[in-house]
């Protein structure tokens, strides 16, 4: 089942990792079940690559905005995980918009010696 068009999640906890400064509008992010998490059933990392988990999905009704899903509410509309698109960054909040079917290309790129060339 993949996740709908123009929803919303609202990412917390980033205080703990390497806070706000680390996210930016239009940056790429991967949303990841953590199905053995002892303090949430449904709780859903958020990692930006190559640094890794920078905080979770909101999944309380005080930490999550109006217009934006819970965790618990997104959890069951994707296998593993996802991806979303930063939107907005706050002092309070991250919003990410959530990505249907998106696909990750990573092109490599060679570089000569244009004398090389010649």
């Amino acid at each position: 089942m993949g996740v709908s068009v123009e929803r919303y999640v609202a990412v917390v906890g980033f205080g703990q990792f390497y806070g706000r400064k680390i996210f930016k509008p239009d940056q790429i992010v991967k949303l990841v079940k953590e199905p053995n998490n002892p303090f949430d059933d449904e709780a859903i990392r958020v990692e930006i690559e190559p640094v890794g988990q920078v905080g979770y999905v909101a999944n309380s009704t005080a930490t999550v905005p109006r217009g934006c899903h819970s965790a618990g509410r997104i959890y069951d509309t994707f296998e593993q995980h996802c991806y979303g698109i930063v939107r907005f960054v706050t002092k309070e909040t991250v919003i990410v918009e959530l990505l249907d079917k998106i696909r990750m290309q990573i092109f490599l790129l060679e570089t000569c010696d244009l004398h090389q060339l010649s």
